[in-house]
């Protein structure tokens, strides 16, 4: 049976051209990048050379991109050294945030007692521009924290709005950009953003790797401590292979993005077209299935699937060979409701089940085909 891998929100496949150069770096450039001889050096040429790579693809300095083991990791620096190094005391971000920054932020009003409001989305999860403009207008020492695009619904944040907002009223802005980084050109010297977090894994790249761009002179402090690596923000030895590795994907990512991006949006607009005919009762949620609003590599929708297969639906997928998600793949394990759904469905759509389908350059119309057919079939 042919595995067909749709869950690209998740993690994505590593290139093959991310792998040779991931264990040509593991062979040849084992060196500690923090130590004084030639081949400490080699290390440490080669790790100055990635983040001045990566700072060019967003048009900023390399001084401000951080090297960390993911966007977890860069989510909670941005956000936790904000509240205790840059004077924060209210922090807006709303209820379909990732969980890395939605617990980081209800940790921070238990241990700092800062002001956690939520800014008020439309009916299909779209964040009401003129109700975070009153919250920025409302309330003083003000961090905004909106994600660029949706992890589990796709919607797509006018960021530049975002950061207009929060340039006029002297708040600072920070973005989980998770999803969108390696699939859309961001150019951070003309948009007012003060912190991004992004995650090699969601481009082609490996796990355990990412970074946070940092705006200069923005004052923020270590969240972890021992040497000096990452000009002090991030202590540890840096994972020279990941970081290239990561550097390769972006690279790759970019150089093809137009092609890559056209095949899958018309992936995603094949299978939307596709269960609308086979399942017309299906909905779509959030603004998934609009392709102007939503990124071109998930949708997520709401099956009208018989009783009796409703809750067995991803393991009847899985025995299918489809891998796909509920949500998040950090909660797709347990039977809990997605809180991004939770937030825009009434209780009839949260009553049926809901799939997230992400797509990638190694997805064929042909797997669109099967995938419907057994959706089809259990409906």
């Amino acid at each position: 049976m042919k595995a067909i891998y749709l869950d690209n929100a998740a993690t994505t496949a590593l290139r093959p051209e991310v792998i040779n150069r991931m264990t040509e770096v593991l062979k040849e450039n084992y060196g500690n990048a923090s130590s004084t001889h030639a081949i400490g050096r080699s290390s440490k040429a080669l790790l100055e050379q990635c983040r001045k790579n990566i700072a060019a693809y967003f048009n900023v300095s390399a001084a401000e991109i951080v090297f960390t083991s993911g966007g977890t990791e860069a989510d909670n620096f941005a956000l936790r050294s904000a509240v205790r190094d840059l004077g924060v005391t209210t922090i807006i971000t709303s209820k379909i945030e990732h969980h890395a920054v939605l617990h980081t932020a209800e940790q921070l009003q238990k241990e700092y007692g800062i002001k956690l409001l939520f800014v008020d989305l439309d009916e299909m999860g779209f964040v009401d521009y003129n109700h975070l403009e009153s919250l920025l207008e409302e309330n003083d020492h003000c961090l905004v924290s909106l994600m660029h695009i949706n992890n589990e619904i796709g919607n797509i944040l006018n960021i530049e709005k975002v950061a207009h907002l929060c340039k006029l009223n002297s708040a600072l802005f920070h973005t989980d950009t998770v999803q969108s980084v390696g699939h859309y050109r961001l150019d951070l010297s003309e948009i007012p953003i003060h912190f991004l977090a992004a995650s090699a894994h969601k481009f082609h790249g490996p796990k355990g790797v990412g970074f946070c761009f940092v705006r200069k002179e923005t004052g923020l402090k270590p969240l972890i401590f021992g040497g000096e690596q990452e000009r002090g923000y991030r202590a540890g030895t840096e994972s020279i292979h990941n970081i290239v590795a990561m550097d390769e994907a972006l690279r790759i990512a970019y150089e093809n993005i137009d092609t890559e991006k056209s095949y899958v949006a018309e992936l995603k607009q094949y299978f939307i077209e596709t269960v609308k005919k086979m399942i017309p009762v299906a909905r779509f949620n959030g603004g998934c299935a609009v392709l102007s609003h939503s990124t071109y590599t998930l949708v997520n929708v709401c099956l009208p699937v018989k009783k009796e297969n409703a809750a067995m639906l991803q393991f009847q997928l899985d025995l299918k060979g489809i891998a796909c998600s509920k949500g998040s793949a950090c909660q797709s394990g347990s039977n809990q409701q997605s809180h991004v759904l939770s937030a825009i469905l009434d209780e009839n759509c949260l009553s049926l089940p809901s799939v997230r389908f992400s797509f990638s350059i190694y997805n064929t119309k042909e797997d669109i085909d099967y995938v419907v057919k057994v959706l089809s079939d259990l409906c």
